[in-house]
């Protein structure tokens, strides 16, 4: 039988993740793994007895994530290509990619040795900046969000929004951002959008600090195509994919993001509803603000 084979893909800093890693991976016998490649000699240092490639050189059946959000936006850069699944151990702060806590890592093993997971299929952004002739000069994906900032902080961009190719407002603004449910409660949260639910199929579009009447944030149908355009006098801006690849944009160039053909898969041990992670994470006050002495909640 052919030796089945996992990713462990850990936060370059965090000794608690590299602790956790290693513990996860001698509970694993008989399984192969790969990693990132600047941390295999940390990991076959703390446990030389098991088999560790790098992760240009084969793929997995599931990825395994010690850290925050920022790991899995890290580990998604080589999982999405491949198809292969993100499961996430919560080092970080708020952590709503990752399943599980520290605390829950004893279930970790017996569920991966037994596939006992669920799939689920997340929306990811296409991102392509175009030259006026319509050739591509760079593209990338998006899990989170794709944004179009402004370089110099003491002007503002002027930008024109298409959907679908037709003019849909003009903006002075901080930048604009082209957002996915899974993003909504990241930079777009930020921004003043609204949070979506993950199981929904939509993109958003959020102006950042846009001067202008209308400047509320729109949830789009996912089979639309955003068009972004610098018109006004700032000639240069800059392209964010998930805050870690980027790329300069100038006037006449244009940006255009839609839904990705191949989504991304996130791997879940139990059926936590989003409602519950999301009260759990923001610490929404479900007794409410105002309530007194003896009251007691719905």
């Amino acid at each position: 039988m052919e030796r089945r084979t996992l990713a462990v893909l850990l936060h370059p800093e965090r000794p608690e993740a590299l602790e956790a890693a290693c513990t996860f991976m001698r509970r694993m016998s008989g399984f192969s793994f790969v990693t990132f490649d600047d941390d295999v000699e940390r990991l076959a240092e703390q446990v030389p007895e098991v088999e560790l490639h790098a992760t240009d050189s084969r793929t997995a059946e599931l990825a395994v994530v010690f850290g925050g959000d920022g790991t899995l936006l890290r580990a998604a850069e080589w999982a999405h290509p491949l198809g292969v699944p993100l499961l996430g151990v919560n080092l970080g702060h708020v952590g709503f990619l990752a399943e599980l806590e520290t605390s829950d890592l004893s279930a970790l093993p017996r569920a991966v040795v037994e596939r006992d997971y669920d799939i689920e299929q997340r929306l990811v952004l296409q991102v392509q900046v175009q030259d006026p002739d319509g050739s591509v000069v760079w593209e990338s994906f998006a899990v989170n969000e794709a944004s179009l900032e402004k370089l110099a902080r003491e002007k503002m961009l002027n930008v024109l929004a298409q959907v679908d190719h037709l003019p849909l407002s003009r903006w002075g603004c901080d930048g604009v951002l082209v957002a996915t449910p899974t993003g909504s409660t990241a930079y777009a949260f930020s921004g003043g959008g609204p949070v979506v639910w993950p199981q929904v199929q939509a993109m958003l579009v959020v102006p950042l600090s846009a001067h202008a009447l209308f400047n509320r944030p729109m949830v789009l149908s996912p089979s639309s195509r955003v068009q972004l355009d610098l018109v006004g006098q700032v000639p240069q801006g800059v392209i964010w994919c998930d805050g870690r690849r980027s790329c300069e944009f100038s006037l006449g160039q244009r940006l255009e993001v839609s839904a990705c053909p191949q989504p991304l898969h996130i791997a879940r041990l139990s059926e936590q509803h989003f409602t519950t992670r999301l009260v759990r994470k923001f610490k929404l006050p479900v007794d409410g603000w105002r309530r007194g002495p003896g009251e007691s909640g719905c």
